[in-house]
């Protein structure tokens, strides 16, 4: 038996959860029995978020850290740190103002003047053209003096037709003197663009933010902020300090702060920028290099798509290098590591704006990969269509289907991640998300290999503190708080199982960031989907891991510890050139490589690749497939690791292995429907089902349709684990051999009592219900939060004292007794208890507590945006007892 499911069934299971815990300021009794919260809800660690603080780094702020770490010692607690004074990071305490002017913020903007000639001796005041605003006052012609540095200036020849760029145009830079463009124009109509490097533009928010392009800029972040808690803690480095964590920082060049469109291309918006940048630009494109620069915002065809995929590839790694490799850096070397995550929403994450360029390139230097779930941005059922959130439209097929998936990804190849994905889960979806939305949420990641999770959040302030709720404790005005633990419970059994050991997945499939910069590409969820509600497991694949870390052996590609059976490219109309000659290696080793809707037709650098995609049109290892039946064409080729015996679009599956044990996790996605199937595992043996809730092994009776079936029935919101391993006999308990097939309707009269989260469990008598029904409605108690208590007595006339309690609908957490016995409890669909021997014959006591979220009580602004559910039991209640005749 390994040793991972024996830590389990021991409760040896290690820690992966890290709350944030947001400071204020307040006194130490207060932060004190804070963590005494975290620690009695079965975490194990913090992550401390100063963005409400008062006195980040000041004396205060270091009394309150002691107080912190000192709890954490006594508790054998981690705690890690939030790296800046506010979100996002990037900040520097505010010490990037006081800095030299080279290491601020930093941008490369265009603005443009319309000629005509022929006309000898004409001049254009450039100086005055740069300065900012259109009708510039002295002081702001002294504020510009020496800002802007001038990098090009190009005259274009337009159509004189329609004012269209044509091709013709000429490099005039060398014409400026002092501010001043000289330039002879010739015939015809010109549009002369000016490229400066200047500190305006940028979101107004971030004006005062480091340049994640310059090493230096960055330097000071880690000057202020790590070294300062490098001097305070140093002996707990790698011991109760566990490290940092970086919360969305990204370039922020955009204006509109959270425009997730933001790219080259987009008017009048400066693209981020480095004193590096001339000469790397320079080595791409060639000396003449900036006369193609105005392409960066102007439509000239596949030459615009060069520049900007050149343009995108060096700042995304600039961004890596000296962003997040140099932090990550200086934390491994002092035994800590670096976490956090960028912004990911709507595909931002291979662009500008608030991204950081490109996914994998922006977390490599991190020692887990991470990303973040917060404002609504997954809900479930809204896999397709849309949800209106606070910052407009989801895109949800990119949040269902390629979030998650993307950040597993690069936890899986990257070897220092050691197969660590960490979500920053929960936040700001309002009081109306209770722990059955949050189980949800929990499942939905850790089916996706998703395991570690940073909820969102404890918070110190006195109750109410508006900010993001939900908050777990919440000064002890949060009903669900004492239930909260159980998640936790479930949350660190399974992030155990699928950690230490090696993810199982069919396909990689190419992320399609360097597709999207080259021009017309589709996005890497498209593909992703059609797997997965076909239940063919992949990972996505950076070009820079298939150029360098992937290799094929035996017509399978091995990254790290992964392989796949084939390679899926979704459609782009360039790719690069290199990426192209290494498919054709990939396809003379052989694997299989899909192309989805069609090859390429070019190199993004504009280099000749026909040779090249000549070879994969005509290789008998590429295939070229329409989307919509790829799936079907894999399983048909026997790329697949499971087998459903029925289509299931919302059945998710995660295989996971360690030594001598295979780990499936199944999840029912859908909100509504029922799973009712037969899964064939690719596995030889007996198949135990393990609850994570209840922390139980079972043997599992298979199918009589197929010898290596399991049947699988999953209600909304149900998850299992499945299990093939050794030795697994002697800790299994045998399956209830009997058949819970007649059904009693519990028809009752209920005592109804009620008690909010401070009275629990001192219960005030609320009447007598005939009827179970909604206790939010407006004739009962629309404004109650709390715990509602139903008690009841039946009669039970059978021979047998085994039955499985279904409590039908239940909003949201129920925890049951019967005749004093407890019986257990549930927080989220199915409500369904087992009875063993509780039941008497005769007269029985039933009580059901049922307790809501604290939406009735406190309608905030975030829980607008969702549907509220009832509260109460609801039912039907029923009785499934064995058939006995």
């Amino acid at each position: 038996m390994t040793n991972r499911l024996m830590e389990v069934l021991k409760g040896e299971e290690h820690n992966y959860i890290l709350p944030f815990l947001w400071q204020h300021g307040e006194e130490e009794q207060v932060i004190r029995e804070e963590m005494a919260r975290v620690d009695e809800a079965g975490i194990g660690a913090v992550c401390v978020e100063a963005r409400p603080h008062p006195d980040f780094l000041g004396p205060k702020w270091w009394t309150d850290m002691d107080i912190i770490m000192d709890e954490a010692r006594k508790r054998g607690m981690k705690v890690w740190l939030l790296d800046d004074d506010h979100f996002p990071t990037g900040h520097a305490a505010g010490k990037i103002q006081e800095a030299p002017e080279e290491l601020h913020r930093l941008f490369l903007g265009e603005r443009y003047i319309d000629t005509l000639g022929p006309a000898k001796g004409a001049s254009f005041l450039l100086d005055t053209l740069l300065m900012t605003g259109l009708r510039p006052t002295i002081s702001d012609r002294h504020h510009a003096k020496g800002k802007n540095k001038l990098v090009s200036a190009v005259a274009v020849r337009r159509d004189p037709s329609n004012g269209t760029l044509l091709s013709d145009c000429v490099d005039i830079t060398e014409h400026v003197q002092d501010g001043i463009l000289y330039w002879d124009i010739p015939e015809g109509y010109w549009r002369i663009f000016i490229i400066s490097a200047n500190k305006e533009g940028g979101s107004k928010a971030q004006e005062d933010y480091l340049n994640p392009l310059d090493r230096a800029s960055v330097g000071i972040l880690i000057n202020t902020v790590y070294e300062k808690v490098y001097e305070r803690y140093q002996a707990d480095f790698g011991k109760t300090f566990a490290g940092f964590f970086s919360d969305e920082p990204g370039f922020y060049n955009d204006p509109i702060t959270f425009d997730f469109n933001s790219r080259p291309g987009k008017p009048g918006v400066s693209l981020p920028w480095s004193l590096e940048m001339p000469a790397l630009l320079e080595q791409a494109l060639g000396e003449d290099y900036r006369k193609n620069l105005y392409l960066l915002w102007q439509n000239g065809g596949e030459r615009s798509d060069t520049v900007r995929y050149t343009y995108m590839n060096i700042v995304s790694k600039l961004y890596a290098d000296n962003f997040c490799n140099q932090i990550g850096d200086w934390c491994r070397a002092r035994g800590v590591e670096y976490i956090g995550h960028v912004l990911e929403d709507n595909n931002v994450h291979a662009r500008l704006g608030p991204g950081a360029g490109h996914f994998f390139r922006s977390l490599w230097g991190q020692d887990m990969s991470g990303l973040d779930v917060v404002l609504w941005q997954i809900v479930p059922g809204f896999d397709q269509l849309s949800f209106h959130t606070t910052s407009g439209e989801t895109d949800s097929l990119f949040f269902h289907y390629g979030l998650a998936k993307l950040a597993v990804s690069l936890g899986h190849m990257d070897p220092k991640k050691q197969g660590r994905t960490m979500c920053e889960l929960y936040g700001a979806y309002g009081w109306t998300e209770g722990l059955k939305l949050m189980k949800w949420l929990t499942d939905h990641m850790l089916v996706r290999g998703v395991n570690y999770f940073v909820p969102h959040a404890f918070t110190q302030k006195p109750f109410l503190d508006p900010d993001c709720p939900p908050h777990m404790y919440a000064g002890g005005k949060n009903p669900q708080y004492r239930y909260y633990k159980h998640l936790n419970q479930y949350m660190n059994r399974i992030s155990h199982l699928i950690s230490g050991g090696r993810h199982v997945a069919t396909a990689g499939v190419m992320y399609h960031a360097e597709a999207e910069w080259s021009g017309e590409a589709m996005y890497f969820q498209e593909p992703v989907k059609e797997l997965m509600q076909h239940q063919i497991d992949c990972d996505i694949l950076p070009i820079d891991v298939l150029l360098d870390g992937a290799s094929v052996m035996d017509g399978r590609l091995h990254v790290h510890l992964e392989d796949y059976a084939c390679l899926i490219l979704p459609y782009a109309h360039a790719l690069p050139a290199a990426l192209l000659q290494r498919l054709v290696q990939f396809a003379k080793q052989g694997l299989a490589i899909y192309f989805v809707d069609g090859l390429p037709a070019r190199s993004s650098e504009g280099i000749e690749v026909a040779g090249e995609l000549s070879c994969l049109a005509n290789h008998r290892n590429v295939k070229k497939v329409v989307l919509n039946k790829l799936s079907q064409d894999l399983m048909s080729s026997g790329y697949f690791d499971i087998q459903v015996h029925s289509h299931e679009s919302y059945l998710r599956h995660y295989h996971y292995v360690h030594p001598e044990l295979d780990v499936f996790m199944f999840f029912n996605e859908s909100p509504q429907d029922t799973i009712r199937t037969d899964v064939v595992l690719p596995v030889q043996g007996k198949i135990y089902a393990y609850d994570a809730f209840r922390n139980r092994l079972s043997h599992l009776t298979a199918s009589d349709t197929h010898p290596k079936s399991v049947p699988l029935t999953l209600y909304p919101y149900e998850s299992i684990i499945l299990l093939h391993g050794d030795n697994l006999d002697s800790h299994a308990i045998d399956p209830v051999e009997m058949e819970f097939n007649q059904t009693i309707d519990l028809q009752a009269s209920w005592t109804v009592s009620t008690a909010d989260a401070e009275q629990y469990p001192h219960f005030v008598e609320w009447g007598q219900l005939s009827t179970l029904t909604n206790m939010s409605s407006p004739d009962y108690m629309p404004h109650f939060s709390g715990t509602f208590r139903y008690e009841t007595q039946f009669e039970w006339n059978e021979s047998v004292n085994q039955a499985i309690l279904d409590l039908g609908e239940v909003f949201e957490t129920a925890e049951v007794w019967l005749n004093g016995e407890h019986i257990g409890v549930r927080i989220c669909p199915p409500y369904r208890f087992e009875i063993q021997g509780e039941l008497e014959k005769g007269g029985n006591k039933l009580i059901i507590e049922v307790t809501n979220t604290l939406v009735k009580d406190q309608r905030d602004f975030l829980s607008s945006f969702a549907q509220q559910e009832p509260s109460g039991l609801i039912g039907p209640i029923q009785l499934n007892r064995p058939d006995v005749s």
